[in-house]
């Protein structure tokens, strides 16, 4: 019945908002890069006030040109939680300095850590659990740290098409976030299906991690863009859902909006509280500034801006 008991906005035309998705909403997050956050004249005018941004480093991209957005967003009043990929990190010297960088200049004190998308290992590093293993992040006095988690397995680390080094991966996480002071979550790929999304996060819960989660949703986007970073990305079953959409004529040529998936989700955990879902974190792959005003249109007080 929640989704008939829509309340009124003030801008009549964005149409009601539904109280559930509202809720769901609430301190969602956002990823950016330095050059799409170029594009951003001032983030307070799209994004709510306390919203954590992560920063992607992309291969190639110079640690300057992340300290420099980190510094930038910091500065708009944003608490910004850059990658930190273990696969282009050459070795702890490096590690440390990329810390001292941020906190220097930024003030970062929350970072995801994740293996990175690339082949072989630049230096040292290999996996997130080793850069957790440095001790760097703790002796550093950083308050948050997430890891990588995938709903629909990933490929890059069990060939087979199994979850075993996933799991076996999630079980060590669970753990070190039973030592280490910071706060841990996992931050995930994203996708398209609530089911499996839903069946993935109960597993976990059954298995004994209850690591908060924060799911990967894609931002509207082109079908075309979507199935393209879907692909690149290794997603999984959920793909089915924007293939079907592409063979629907009548949908082909309109943007994906993560609306059904979203809905869903916000009204699984309003049945279920102690669903182990907390978090939205968006992949903003139609840009920014559209991700943000779709959770203007469709997030009342959840997605307000700060300068609103």
């Amino acid at each position: 019945m929640a989704l008939l008991n829509f309340k009124k906005r003030d801008a009549v035309e964005n149409g009601p908002v539904n109280p559930t998705v509202e809720a769901f909403l609430q301190g969602y997050s956002i990823e950016v890069m330095p050059r799409t956050a170029e594009k951003v004249e001032d983030f307070r005018a799209l994004l709510p006030e306390g919203t954590r941004v992560y920063i992607a480093h992309i291969e190639g991209t110079p640690i300057e040109d992340m300290v420099k957005t980190a510094k930038r967003i910091a500065a708009e009043g944003y608490p910004v939680m850059p990658h930190f990929p273990a696969r282009i990190i050459k070795d702890a010297a490096t590690l440390e300095n990329w810390i001292s960088m941020y906190q220097g200049e930024a003030g970062v004190e929350q970072a995801l850590l994740l293996a990175g998308g690339v082949d072989k290992p630049h230096g040292d590093f290999d996996s997130s659990m080793q850069l957790l293993e440095s001790g760097l992040f703790d002796k550093a006095g950083f308050k948050r740290l997430h890891v990588a988690g995938h709903p629909e397995g990933n490929k890059d680390i069990d060939p087979d098409g199994s979850t075993k080094n996933v799991d076996d991966a999630l079980r060590w996480k669970q753990k070190f976030s039973e030592t280490t002071d910071a706060e841990m979550a996992l931050a995930t790929q994203f996708a398209f299906d609530a089911k499996p999304i839903i069946a993935w996060a109960d597993s976990l819960k059954e298995a004994g991690i209850d690591l908060p989660i924060h799911i990967g949703i894609a931002g509207p986007a082109k079908l075309q863009t979507l199935i393209k970073f879907a692909i690149a990305c290794g997603v999984g079953p959920s793909l089915k859902v924007l293939q079907k959409r592409a063979m629907d004529v009548s949908k082909l040529l309109l943007p994906y909006e993560p609306t059904d998936v979203i809905t869903e989700l916000a009204n699984h955990k309003a049945a279920n509280p102690d669903f182990n879902i907390t978090n939205v974190h968006f992949f903003p792959l139609g840009g920014i500034k559209t991700n943000a005003n779709w959770a203007i249109n469709n997030g009342g007080a959840s997605a307000k801006p700060a300068n609103a």
